[in-house]
Parts: structure tokens; sequence; C-alpha cells
């Protein structure tokens, strides 16, 4: 059997219609589905939407999904009972899978359990976390789309190892986003056999070669740039939020939420005492001179909050009018996909940046031990990913101390 999307030559907004071509029998069934879309937006050769991640279109992908897995499965069981095709019948299965009224799951099947951990899992880990696992099970899902085959816990073997990292270069994934997705499916194998299914866990063995990582971060001289620079009235609480990141080194959720209430003292030491939204775990953290003195121009408060989105923004902007423009090598967005590519550095910055900055920028001054429990790390392999490993000014630290020698 083939299954084939495609639109009709009539009509601006056109509806997607199903072709189903029986070469044993000789004979093509054709379906109208109810899912609507311009012959500008339409993919003929991936038989799809060309954007896949615009919310309207992403929506009517997972749908086509949907209808190729379900006919697929439909169709087998009728040459597996010797019994024929029903137009009608797939008509109205079609019809109901287009409203979005059939979600049938099989019991067995890796994406029930799945939904099922993650349900589990959804009290007990971060939002972040839990956005992650829906990003692996809707990754799975268009998976399923492709191969128009569902996936069962007994059948994840090597072999769906290897399809899917297939289909994941075709689809110009990152071999970051392949790899974590299968070991989150190994997690899952894992999780079945605590249910007592049998799983060919063991067979998923993938070996990640080192990548090279392009990390941008902020050295003492731009931040002195960044502070010394005049900026209007809208872009003084960004560069305010920007310059305490630095000196704080938290993820933007927990430094967005600082306020004065948080302030304590410890013998004559002005600290911040808060818990972080994802470890859950409680920080005290001493404030650098330079917080103290944003904190004391502004009234004793901290800057008004903002979201990641405008606050985003806002520092490239900022980082742009201080002319922090040297030229890196950086990976940057380009549509649906980043790619490696030169950049100005003003155009990188993001609200991860202080963190990377702050870690960089203390570390070999101030003991690792310390800044561990600073940033709120797990462990110094986990603290030692956010450190600039191009960090020049220790370089020519090292420099000097070899002259001295």
């Amino acid at each position: 059997m083939m299954l084939n999307f495609f639109l009709p030559n009539y009509g601006n907004l056109k509806n997607i219609h199903l072709s189903l071509i029986d070469p044993v029998q000789n004979t093509t069934y054709t379906f109208r589905t109810q899912l609507q879309i311009s012959e500008d937006d339409w993919d003929k050769e991936k038989q799809r939407p060309i954007n896949i991640y615009l919310k309207r279109f992403k929506k009517i992908n997972n749908l086509l999904d949907k209808i190729k897995l379900q006919v697929t499965e439909h169709v087998q069981e009728k040459l597996a009972t010797k019994k024929n095709i029903q137009q009608r019948v797939l008509s109205k299965e079609i019809k109901l899978i287009c409203k979005e009224k059939i979600t049938k799951i099989p019991d067995n099947s890796l994406m029930l359990l799945m939904e099922n951990y993650i349900f589990l899992k959804k009290e007990s880990i971060c939002h972040s976390t839990y956005k992650r696992y829906q990003v692996f099970f809707k990754l799975l899902e268009r998976f399923e789309g492709f191969t128009c085959k569902r996936l069962y816990i007994n059948q994840v073997n090597a072999d769906f190892m290897r399809d899917f990292m297939i289909f994941g270069k075709d689809e110009k994934y990152s071999e970051s986003t392949i790899y974590r997705t299968i070991c989150f499916v190994k997690t899952i194998l894992n999780f079945a056999e605590i249910k007592g299914f049998r799983t060919n866990v063991r067979e998923l063995k993938i070996r990640r070669g080192k990548q090279s990582r392009e990390m941008v971060t902020l050295n003492d001289k731009e931040i002195k740039k960044i502070k010394s620079t005049r900026v209007s009235k809208d872009l003084k609480d960004a560069k305010n939020w920007l310059l305490i990141s630095c000196f704080v080194g938290q993820r933007f959720s927990d430094f967005m939420n600082f306020s004065s209430d948080q302030l304590i003292k410890i013998g004559d030491k002005s600290c911040i005492k808060f818990t972080q939204q994802k470890t859950k775990k409680e920080i005290i953290l001493p404030l650098h001179p330079i917080v103290l003195d944003i904190l004391r121009r502004n009234k004793n408060q901290f800057p008004k909050q903002m979201d990641i989105q405008q606050y985003n923004i806002s520092i490239k902007k900022i980082a742009k009018i201080a002319h922090i423009d040297e030229t890196i090598k950086a990976r940057k967005r380009l549509g649906f996909r980043s790619k490696t590519m030169l950049v100005n550095k003003w155009e990188m910055l993001s609200s991860h940046i202080g963190r990377r900055s702050f870690a960089t920028n203390f570390y070999g001054k101030i003991p690792t031990p310390l800044l561990i429990e600073a940033t709120g790390h797990s462990s110094e392999h986990m603290f030692l990913k956010y450190i600039n490993p191009s960090n020049y000014e220790r370089i020519i630290s090292l420099s000097s101390y070899f002259e001295k020698l």
C-alpha cells in the first residue's frame, strides 16, 4: 500500500487529499480531509506544511501523521484478516482523526508508557524538564508518522535506533537532540522493566562523539563597557539585570524573581536568600559590590521584572550600543534549525549569558567549591560545562606567570 497526501488543482485554500494505492488489486482510493492549507504553505515533496513549527501548521502536520499511522494500521488489519477495504469506513475514521476524536494508543506501545511516565513525573520535575520531555514525546510522534509504524515496547531495539538516527539527520535535527531523545527512550524502557515488561533496552548503545562548544560569555572588559554605556530609559532595567546576572550566576527564572524581601545580613555582609526553581536548592549568596551599587541607586529595590523574550531582545540592543561586536563563531538559528556561522557577539546574547560569564570569569580566581555552591550545580563536572574554554584573560594570566618564572 502507498499513502500520498496532495492538494487539488482548484481553490486558493485547499483541502488536503489522501490517495491510498493498492498495487495488488490495482485500485486507488481517494479521501478528502477537513484539513485546509494554501498551496504556498504546502511542501509537495514532503507532503506536509513547509513550516511544521508554526502553531497552526504544527497541528496539521500532527494530524497528517496520525492519519498515516491509523490508516496503515487499518489496512494491515484488513489484509491480515483477508477482508476488503471499505472506503466509507476509512473515510469516517479520517474524519474523526481530523476532528481529534480518535486518540487510541495501544497498551503496550512506547508512546502510552511515555505519556504515563511524564504524567507521574510532572509534579517532581521543574517546568523546563517537563517541557523537554514533551519535546521528546512530539519528536517520537513525528517518527511514528514518518515510518507509518507504531512503536511497541518489545520492538524498540537497535533497528529502531538506526532508523531514528536516519530520520533525525534527514530532518536536520542536531546530534544532541537525537542523542538525548534516545537516552530518554532508554529511561522509558527501564521504567517499563520496573512495570514488568520485557524490553531490549541493552541494545540501545549509542556513542556520542565529543562535540566542540561555541560558548558565548562576556569577559570583565566587556562587562565594564556595558556598565559605562548610557542607554535609553526603556533599556535601563534590562541593563541592570544583565549586570546583576553576571555577578550572581543564576538562571533567568531565579534572578528575575529577586526581591528586596530576600535580602539578609550575615555579619556585616549583604546577601540574598532564595530557592532555585529548577533544583529546589536553597541558596544564600553574598552580593557583589556592583549589585549592591545597583540596589543603592534604585532605592534598595531590584529592577522591574521583565519576561524572557523582552529581556533577550533588550540585552542584544544594549550590547550593540556598547560595541560588543567582536566577530565570533557560534550557532545561530536560521529558519527551523541552528547553524554554526560567524556573527557579531552582541547577536548571541541571551538570558543565560550572565550565568556562563559568572562561572567563566571567576573560575581560577575563587575556589571552585565556593563557585559551585553559589551556582547550585550538582557536581564539578556539570559546573565545568559552563566554563568558556576560550577565556583569553586566563591565557594571558598564564603567560604572565611564565614571564615571571
